[in-house]
């Protein structure tokens, strides 16, 4: 029982022949559940569809911060009217990237403000693209409510380590790489980490530092497909099965069972996107 929490069925690179092909192998994997999510209006139109198709699958629909530059008024509204099908579940992904500054830095922001309104206003979870933005990240989810009261008081409490219930935000770290101690603001802020395929990899130290401090409670895994392909497979295109070797690495981390974290990363995904 593994739930793929960010992948892309989406990309552009992919043929048809590609995701039946690749349908395929996760319907023959360890893999229950997966969320197509969406990078601008198009991708998040297809993830919608591939969520109709195929009973595993559901979407989120938002635009990556690369993407801002293409963005407008008639766009957010055609996401917005994504979310009335059944089974898209969030908004995202969505934040800033100041790696490469693909979009101008103010038109990123502007836009992940928006997407932040829209999921408040639509009461759905987030899930944030950060990357060299960390300390903006953070303070943009706190102005725009993320973590407000009003927020967490429209979903149920999450179980913390020791079994109590914990105020949740519905607010998903994408493919988190920033430090441990701000993973730990963000878990008790009510934030979501979702680790990757780079946990698995030699020079993974912070990565792994943050697995070892943040309770399994607070932990989703995903591929983030078709990038970021965990070892053995690096350098080969990633794909949904490979999640299980990012969950096995979470295990051995842990010093838990590789069964304990699929099952425990699968309903907190489950809790997380509200999927019953």
């Amino acid at each position: 029982m593994l739930f793929d929490s960010h992948t892309h069925l989406n990309n552009e690179d992919l043929s048809e022949e590609d995701r039946r092909e690749l349908a395929e192998k996760i319907e023959a994997s360890e893999v229950d559940y997966v969320m197509d999510v969406g990078f601008d209006l198009a991708s998040s139109a297809l993830a919608a569809s591939h969520a109709e198709r195929y009973p595993w699958c559901y979407a989120a629909v938002g635009c990556h911060p690369h993407d801002t530059k293409h963005m407008d008024a008639a766009q957010l509204a055609l996401i917005k009217g994504l979310t009335k099908k059944e089974k898209v579940m969030a908004i995202g992904e969505i934040g800033l990237d100041f790696h490469y500054d693909f979009s101008e830095r103010d038109i990123q922001v502007e836009w992940f403000r928006q997407q932040i309104r829209l999921a408040n206003e639509l009461k759905l979870p987030i899930i944030i693209h950060s990357r060299e933005a960390d300390e903006l990240v953070m303070n943009i989810l706190k102005e725009e409510g993320a973590f407000s009261q009003e927020r967490m008081s429209w979903f149920p409490r999450r179980p913390g380590p020791e079994g109590q219930l914990l105020p949740d935000a519905r607010v998903l770290l994408h493919c988190y790489s920033g430090s441990k101690e701000l993973g730990q603001q963000y878990v008790k802020l009510g934030a979501t980490l979702s680790i990757a395929g780079p946990i698995t990899y030699k020079n993974a130290r912070k990565a792994v530092e943050v697995v070892k401090a943040v309770p399994l409670t607070f932990l989703l895994v995903e591929t983030d497909a078709p990038y970021l392909t965990p070892e053995p497979f690096r350098g080969k295109r990633n794909m949904t099965p490979y999640v299980e070797y990012t969950a096995r690495k979470v295990a051995e981390i842990k010093e838990i069972s590789y069964e304990e974290v699929a099952r425990i990363t699968c309903e907190n995904a489950k809790r997380f996107f509200n999927i019953k």
